[in-house]
C-alpha cells in the first residue's frame, strides 16, 4: 500500500496529539509527587528513628526495672513462683499493686518479659513462645522480625547482689502502637498527595491555559494567515505583563508583516512589469506584423521597423534592469544590514564628476563635514542613490542650469541636499514622485527615457537602512 498523501501545505498526524496545556500539567504533577515522595520519605525516615529512639530507651528502662528486682535474691536458681511473687509482688494491696515500678513496666499491652534460667529454659510464663533465647552478658536491644513482624527484643542477664548469674531476662516490645501510628501516617500522606496532587493538577491547568493564551493568540494568527495570506490579523501584545512570549509575539508580528509586504512587493512586481512592458512589446510586434506583412522588400519600413524596434527593446531593457535594482531595494534590510561609507568623501566625488560629465552646468556644494563622516551603509547604495537625485536634478533643469550639493551632519544622522533651480513640481504630484512608475510629464518623461522609478528605488534604498528621503519643491523655481 502506498503512504497517504496530505494537501500542500498541510502537516498532520497520526491521532489527536497531547495538547502542551496537558504535558505541562503532567509535568507538574508528576515532579510535585517526587518531590512529595522525598519528603515523605525524610520525614516519616527522622519520624520512624525518633520513635524508635524513644521505644529503646524505655525497653532499657525495664529491663533494668526488673533486672534490679532480682538482686536481693541469694538462690543460684530461679523458680516460677518466686518469679511471680518478685514480679507481682501483694496482690491483695491494689494501690501498691498498681504503683509498683515493674508492674507498670510489664504491664504495658505491647510488652512481653519472658525469665530463663542459667541454662537457657524458660521459666517465667510457662508458655514458650516469642523471640528466640540468646545468651548475652550485657544489656542489648535489637530490632528484630518475629513472626513476620518486626519487634524491639531486650536481652539482659539476672545478677543478685554478690553478681552471681541466676539468669537471663527478654522484654519483647512488639510495636503495636508504634505500626498503628505508622498506619495513620501513611494514610495522612496517601490522602495529603492525592489531594495535593489534584489541587496542583487544577492549579497547574489553570496556569498553563492562562500562561499560553498568547501561544492561542499566535496559533490563530497563523491559521488565519494560512486561510488568507493577506489578512491583517495580529497577536495583541500586552504591554503591562512583558516576557518572553511577548517578545515572541511581537518578533511574529514584525515577521507577519514582512512577509506581507514582500507578498505585495511581489504582486506589484509583476503588475508593474506586466503594466510597463506591455506598450514596448505591442510596439515591436507592431513593426514584425508589418514587415511580416509588405515591408521586407521595402528598405523605408524595414529601417524605421528595424531602428523602432531596437529603440523599444533597449527601453525594454533599462525597464528590467531598473525593476530589478527596484526589487533588491525592497530587500535591502535583509541582504544588507551592514556598511561603512565616508559620506564626506561620496559626496565630493560624485560632485566632481558631474562637473566633468556636465560642463555646461554650474554646480555648487556646501559641505560642512569637518572630516570623514561615517554611516552603516553600502557605499554602492549610497553612489546610486546620489546618481538618482542628481540625473534627475539634470533632467529637470531647464533655463537655469546650476545644481546645488549640500552635506552636514545633524545628531547622529547626516544630511545630504541636491537642489536644482529647474521647472519644479506641484504640491500634487509631489505627494506622488516617489510612488513606482509615476512621472508628472508623462510624455516628457518618456521622451528623456525615464522610466519613473528612479525615485521609488532612492526612497526604498534610503528606508531599508533607516533613514528618509524628502522633497520640497515649488513649481517653477525647483526643487530640493
Amino acid at each position: 500500500m502506498g503512504n497517504e498523501q496530505e494537501p500542500d501545505g498541510l502537516i498532520t498526524a497520526r491521532g489527536r496529539p497531547i495538547s502542551l496545556k496537558w504535558k505541562w500539567t503532567i509535568g507538574a504533577c508528576f515532579g510535585a509527587f517526587l518531590v512529595f515522595i522525598v519528603f515523605a520519605w525524610f520525614i516519616v525516615t527522622a519520624f520512624s528513628n525518633q520513635m524508635l529512639k524513644t521505644e529503646r530507651e524505655s525497653l532499657r528502662t525495664s529491663l533494668q526495672t526488673v533486672t534490679n528486682r532480682f538482686k536481693p535474691l541469694d538462690e543460684t536458681s530461679l523458680h516460677s513462683d518466686e518469679i511471680n511473687a518478685i514480679l507481682r509482688p501483694d496482690t491483695r494491696n491494689f494501690n501498691a499493686f498498681v504503683d509498683d515500678p515493674v508492674v507498670k513496666e510489664i504491664a504495658k499491652d505491647d510488652y512481653a518479659v519472658r525469665i530463663f534460667n542459667r541454662q537457657g529454659e524458660q521459666v517465667y510464663p510457662k508458655v514458650a513462645n516469642g523471640a528466640p533465647f540468646k545468651s548475652v552478658d550485657q544489656p542489648t536491644i535489637q530490632l528484630e522480625n518475629v513472626r513476620h513482624n518486626d519487634w524491639l527484643v531486650g536481652r539482659a542477664p539476672i545478677f543478685n547482689q554478690r553478681h552471681r548469674l541466676l539468669g537471663y531476662v527478654l522484654v519483647e516490645n512488639h510495636l503495636t502502637d508504634f505500626h498503628k501510628t505508622f498506619t495513620r501516617v501513611y494514610l495522612i500522606i496517601l490522602v495529603s498527595m492525592i489531594l495535593g496532587i489534584m489541587a496542583l493538577g487544577l492549579w497547574a491547568y489553570w496556569l498553563a491555559d492562562f500562561l499560553l493564551r498568547p501561544v492561542k493568540a499566535m496559533a490563530q494568527v497563523a491559521n488565519h494567515l494560512h486561510e488568507n495570506p493577506s489578512s491583517p490579523d495580529r497577536v495583541k501584545i500586552v504591554a503591562s505583563h512583558p516576557d518572553e512570549l511577548s517578545d515572541l509575539a511581537r518578533l511574529l508580528n514584525t515577521m507577519l508583516d514582512r512577509m506581507q509586504r514582500f507578498i505585495q512587493q511581489q504582486q506589484q512586481f509583476v503588475e508593474d512589469v506586466s503594466h510597463e512592458l506591455r506598450t514596448p512589446v505591442a510596439i515591436v510586434k507592431g513593426h514584425m506584423e508589418l514587415l511580416d506583412r509588405w515591408g521586407k522588400d521595402d528598405p523605408k519600413i524595414l529601417n524605421e521597423s528595424i531602428s523602432a524596434s531596437l529603440k523599444e527593446m533597449q527601453r525594454m531593457q533599462g525597464l528590467i534592469q531598473e525593476m530589478l535594482d527596484l526589487t533588491r531595494a525592497d530587500q535591502v534590510e535583509l541582504t544588507f544590514k551592514d556598511g561603512n561609507t565616508d559620506v564626506k568623501e561620496l559626496v565630493n566625488a560624485i560632485f566632481n564628476n558631474y562637473r566633468l560629465i556636465y560642463p555646461d552646468f554650474t554646480f555648487v556644494i556646501d559641505d560642512d563635514l569637518k572630516g570623514p563622516t561615517w554611516v552603516n551603509m553600502s557605499r554602492d547604495h549610497l553612489e546610486q542613490i546620489l546618481i538618482i537625485l542628481s540625473d534627475n536634478a539634470i533632467k529637470y533643469s531647464q533655463e537655469r542650469k546650476e545644481i546645488h550639493f549640500a552635506s552636514s551632519r545633524s545628531g547622529q544622522k547626516v544630511e545630504i541636499a541636491i537642489q536644482d533651480f529647474g521647472e519644479g513640481i506641484s504640491p500634487e504630484d509631489a505627494t506622488r514622485v516617489f510612488d513606482r512608475f509615476y512621472r508628472v510629464d508623462k510624455a516628457r518623461s518618456r521622451k528623456q527615457g525615464g522610466n519613473g522609478l528612479g525615485l521609488s528605488i532612492a526612497q526604498k534604498l534610503i528606508e531599508g537602512y533607516g533613514g528618509q528621503i524628502t522633497l520640497e519643491s515649488v513649481l517653477g523655481q525647483g526643487s530640493i
